[in-house]
């Protein structure tokens, strides 16, 4: 049923995204159109990496959810970044971080915990990501707001693009002591029978339609930025707000459907490795190349956020490394992270 949803936004939502796009339909039509196609492609992304995550193990399967996933949140970035809307892309970023941590673990362990009473998940898997945490969130992103005070503009772009190449490096390098080195540290802690399941693409087909679903996002993406001018004239909604909120739930769709679709199956490895992954990811990887891909924007953009951001991702960091420390969920732990995340986003609409 629920595929059958995603075939409609996409085989009917990408033509007419096409079409809005040629003959100029309003931008209010455009904004529910592409919103709607992206999230039937990022279904496509997810049921994609589900399948290759059955074929190469849940950690590689959750990175690239977590990859293929972001890659739709890189590419409306790029895009806004382009149309010189660098508020949108810090604000997206945020919201990002906040709503893999918050959203879709919460509902991750919620929905996971209504159907089964406590789940588990590698403790040291937990415990790597809650060291990364702290240094992504709270190290790298709080060192720029700091020393921006006493700094000239430019000097504080210097400090974001050093920060930025450190933190590309170290995330580099974190997936080969995960995948190489250390493989073995963080064996997969779910059930023996997910082995026996039966992907439902071949790795072939998998991989092609992540890079058409890709290649078709990028262009919808492009109409969606379009959009986004409209929306805060037309409701009064901020940058921040179309950032951390619209923005970031259409951009990390993908690991949405896919985290809380494996928590219900019990595969809680794969569950937590995107929604943690994907912060992540985000923090050291996505943030660090828009930072150097907007050298050659007509804005450039430092890693420079306001206090509101700052404060909401350093507390769901925290709220997040509190609760998955231990290797095991529950529904009210994962109803305890999604009320965080509706106090911040009630927060971020009346800011």
């Amino acid at each position: 049923m629920v595929n059958k949803f995603f075939a409609i936004l996409v085989f009917v939502g990408v033509p007419l995204v096409i079409v809005g796009a040629l003959i100029n339909w309003s931008d209010m039509l455009m904004f529910f159109l592409s919103c709607a196609s992206i999230i039937g492609l990022s279904g496509y992304i997810g049921r994609a990496t589900e399948s290759l995550a059955i074929v190469s193990g849940p950690r590689v399967g959750g990175l690239l959810n977590a990859t293929f996933g972001n890659a739709v949140e890189l590419i409306i970035s790029i895009f806004t970044l382009k149309a010189g809307m660098v508020g949108i892309v810090l604000a997206s970023l945020t919201g990002s971080v906040l709503g893999n941590l918050l959203l879709v673990l919460g509902l991750s362990f919620f929905a996971g915990g209504i159907k089964f009473k406590r789940q588990r998940f590698s403790v040291h898997a937990a415990r790597y990501n809650s060291g990364l945490l702290i240094f992504a969130v709270i190290v790298a992103f709080v060192i720029p707001e700091v020393f921006s005070i006493t700094m000239s503009s430019q000097k504080t772009l210097s400090l974001s693009i050093g920060i930025a190449i450190v933190l590309i490096a170290l995330y580099l390098a974190g997936l080969f002591f995960k995948l190489v080195t250390h493989r073995g540290i963080f064996a997969s802690t779910d059930q023996p029978e997910v082995t026996t399941e039966v992907p439902e693409w071949t790795k072939k087909k998998s991989i092609l339609i992540l890079l058409l679903a890709t290649v078709v996002v990028a262009f919808v993406s492009e109409q969606l930025v379009h959009t986004f001018e409209m929306l805060g004239t037309k409701f009064g909604w901020t940058e921040l707000f179309i950032g951390v909120i619209i923005v970031a739930i259409v951009g990390n769709a993908a690991e949405h459907v896919s985290a809380i679709t494996m928590a219900v199956k019990n595969k809680m490895d794969v569950s937590v490795e995107i929604a943690v992954g994907s912060t992540l990811q985000v923090a050291m990887f996505v943030a660090p190349v828009l930072v150097l891909v907007s050298l050659f924007m007509p804005k450039s953009m430092s890693l420079v956020f306001t206090l509101p951001e700052l404060v909401a991702m350093i507390t769901a960091a925290l709220l997040v490394i509190n609760l998955s420390n231990d290797g095991e969920s529950n529904w009210f732990e994962g109803l305890t992270l999604f009320a965080a995340y509706l106090i911040m986003g009630i927060g971020f609409y009346l800011l």
